[in-house]
């Protein structure tokens, strides 16, 4: 009694996808960019949201000096 070795792919076949390879290299692109996009808008909100509010700080009413923006008390 030999035992058959079958190989299958747990995932999607390619032979059974109903999308042409155009569809899939558009949707591939679109999922690059913005992964791409997400990751760049980290970094520049992670960077930028300090300074944001010491700009939006000093041009408020009473304008207050950088020293007392800055300072913890």
């Amino acid at each position: 009694m030999a035992s058959k070795v079958s190989l299958r792919s747990k995932g999607k076949s390619s032979k059974s996808s109903s999308k042409s390879s155009e569809e899939k290299s558009a949707t591939q692109a679109f999922k690059e960019w913005t992964t791409w996009a997400v990751k760049k808008a980290k970094v520049v909100t992670h960077y930028g949201f300090i300074p944001l509010v010491i700009i939006i700080g000093m041009n408020s009413e009473p304008k207050p000096q950088l020293s007392q923006l800055l300072s913890p008390v």
